[in-house]
């Protein structure tokens, strides 16, 4: 069957409507962007370059800041490059695969925090396997399925929007390309479409929440029934807590958006949302990180202390 669509391009109709507001938020984002790459590599370089950090936690946060980095560059500079034009458009093609590589990064960070609440299930409540369970190869091939996971799921998206009929309006509301706003725009049949959605996209973000949270549940139990130290419990806590942060920032503002039924009254909406998940989390996520981990930090100051000997010398 072939693609019936006649529209080749779509008009982003931006996070504003108020064409005054937009150089000032050029530069905000701007900003923002710049901190949130800069963060998030110096993150990576640090996991990377430092090996008191090669263990299976600082393996999966370097996938994190890695994630955090290809998520908002999906979308962050096409938003700002429309700030500061008058003709907002994209491709049909370029629409498409904006939409599969947002649902590619967003579905594995979805996946990549469960294994890290796993990781830490496993370091708290299983301390003595914890070598033998997650070893540098359980690890890679892990992080290799999740990935390979969310390739493939946005990739099913990807496939069957692009065959939608698109034959009215090419206004997109919103500052990228996403499934829900574009279901709008078409003029066939679109339940298999919500349908996947609904059931293949929900059990991609909600199994990976719902392990997460059970995780947390072993988690504490075992702390209250097992440790009689309170220093030891607080110790314990304190290694869960950042990533705990990382996943209420994550999830909250994405089961608002696409746990509400899909209408264009609620796009409004959605766009203030996506600001959360796609701008503000991925910068968030290295400050949650290094203010809260002093192995980090402690990596950090040897690479600053490590470039001001260099720059003496």
């Amino acid at each position: 069957m072939q693609n019936q669509t006649s529209v080749t391009e779509f008009i982003l109709l931006g996070v504003t409507a108020i064409h005054s507001l937009e150089p000032l938020l050029f530069v905000l984002f701007l900003v923002i962007y710049f901190v949130n790459v800069t963060g998030n590599g110096a993150i990576l370089l640090i996991i990377i370059s430092d090996p008191k950090l090669h263990s299976p936690m600082y393996f999966f946060l370097g996938n994190l800041s890695c994630l955090d980095i290809c998520y908002s560059t999906v979308t962050l500079p096409k938003m700002l490059e429309n700030l500061l034009s008058t003709h907002k458009a994209i491709s049909f093609y370029g629409c498409i695969i904006q939409l599969h590589f947002f649902h590619f990064f967003g579905s594995t960070e979805a996946m990549l925090l469960a294994l890290m609440a796993l990781d830490r299930f496993v370091a708290i409540c299983k301390p003595l396997h914890y070598t033998v369970i997650m070893n540098h190869q359980q690890c890679t091939q892990m992080a290799v399925t999740i990935w390979t996971l969310g390739f493939f799921h946005a990739l099913l998206h990807a496939i069957m929007t692009s065959r939608l009929n698109f034959c009215g309006s090419n206004h997109i509301h919103h500052f990228y390309c996403d499934i829900k706003p574009l279901l709008d725009l078409a003029c066939g049949n679109t339940e298999l479409n919500e349908w996947l959605l609904n059931i293949v996209t929900g059990t991609i973000a909600m199994g990976p929440f719902f392990l997460t949270l059970l995780s947390y549940f072993y988690i504490i139990t075992y702390l209250f029934y097992k440790t009689h130290s309170c220093s030891m419990l607080q110790k314990a806590l304190s290694t869960c807590a950042s990533h705990f942060m990382v996943v209420i920032l994550f999830y909250a503002p994405v089961l608002f958006t696409y746990t509400r039924p899909t209408s264009g009254s609620s796009m409004d909406q959605d766009r203030i949302v996506a600001i959360m998940y796609t701008v503000v989390t991925p910068v968030l996520n290295p400050l949650i990180y290094t203010l809260r981990n002093k192995e980090v930090k402690g990596a950090l100051s040897r690479v600053i202390r490590k470039g001001i000997r260099l720059k003496k010398i």
